[in-house]
């Protein structure tokens, strides 16, 4: 009984600690901006889709590039290091893993819009159905 519990403890601590070590690095990897900020800036960078590309033709930020994260690690060089990346998906989860990715690779200025694409209110482009 002792033996499970002290497992169980160990276990806990190696989650919590692996969960931290993440939000740290995605705290580095990206900058967190509301909408206001993220419309402030994304005309002067590279505004980049991650999403799929079905998800991104019935829906996307105008002047939206779409690279999907499934193809990022064919494309990213599609990407200039040497000017500020604005990604985005639908909530969070792979435009942050997309920034942890680009990180890697030497690109500093990388930046996401808070709450995703779900949240977006401003004006969005999408193709015409047949």
């Amino acid at each position: 009984m002792l033996n499970t519990l002290i497992t169980i403890g160990v276990i806990l601590v190696v989650v919590i600690a692996y969960i931290g070590i993440n939000a740290l690095r995605l705290k580095k990897a990206v900058t967190n901006l509301t909408q206001e900020q993220f419309i402030e800036g994304y005309r002067k960078a590279q505004l980049i889709d991650v999403r799929e590309q079905k998800e991104f033709d019935a829906g996307h930020i105008l002047g939206a590039r779409n690279v999907p994260s499934t193809t990022l690690r064919q494309r990213y060089k599609e990407i200039r290091p040497d000017l500020p990346v604005y990604l985005y998906c639908q909530n969070t989860g792979r435009s942050s893993r997309a920034a942890l990715f680009l990180k890697k690779r030497g690109y500093n200025q990388i930046y996401q819009l808070q709450g995703g694409f779900r949240t977006w209110t401003g004006k969005i482009k999408s193709k015409k159905q047949n």
